[in-house]
């Protein structure tokens, strides 16, 4: 299972921080939001993953924990990942306002958001399933933004990301319903509810 961990700073910061003797005991999750058992997580190592986004396109890890009692693994993926993504959030949100909202060619698109040589096929298929989510990616926003005036969900629900923020909407989505800013494939639908996010760590 993966939750939100809310980071501080670049993505440098984060690839220092993570790995840093402290980080297994300052992010880990309480309770379980599997089991509900408090105190049962053990440092679990990491897994590895890509990711893309602004001037980076590297490894990164991503710590995990395991729960004494139900024995299972839960992971802390980046606020700045969407799961089962290569791209940043930030990266597939500037493509989707380029395409959507400013109506640009796919190529301009893909160039605003830093990717120019992005194949044509990624591009359609953000825009392919961000159309199926729009109108529950809008209704799930309702309540951390003004009611946005649109001529259509697509519409509505960029403006809306736009004014909370991709990440602080995609933090909301995921972390409190279990939402994908993207949708779920089928397979991967979440079949347990809504968890919490762990505290942020201290800045001291």
């Amino acid at each position: 299972m993966q939750i939100l961990h809310r980071t501080l700073g670049s993505i440098q910061q984060y690839l220092r921080d993570i790995k840093e003797s402290s980080a297994a005991d300052r992010y880990r999750p309480d309770p379980c939001p599997l089991c509900q058992a408090r105190h049962s997580f053990l440092a679990h190592g990491f897994y590895y993953r890509t990711l893309v986004h602004v001037d980076f396109d590297q490894v990164i890890a991503i710590r995990r924990y395991l729960c004494r009692l139900c024995r299972r693994t839960v992971s802390l993926l980046p606020d700045f990942v969407l799961p089962y993504l290569r791209h940043s959030t930030v990266i597939i949100g500037l493509f989707l306002v380029s395409r959507l909202l400013a109506e640009r060619s796919l190529q301009e698109a893909a160039q605003a958001a830093f990717q120019p040589n992005m194949p044509y096929q990624r591009g359609q298929f953000w825009v392919r399933r961000f159309r199926i989510q729009a109108a529950g990616v809008g209704a799930a926003l309702a309540s951390l933004t003004a009611t946005v005036t649109a001529p259509d969900f697509v519409t509505r629900a960029l403006q809306m990301l736009e004014a909370i923020g991709w990440i602080a909407a995609h933090c909301f989505l995921f972390g409190q319903l279990r939402m994908h800013l993207l949708g779920w494939p089928r397979f991967l639908i979440p079949r347990r509810g809504p968890i919490s996010f762990p505290p942020l760590a201290s800045s001291s």
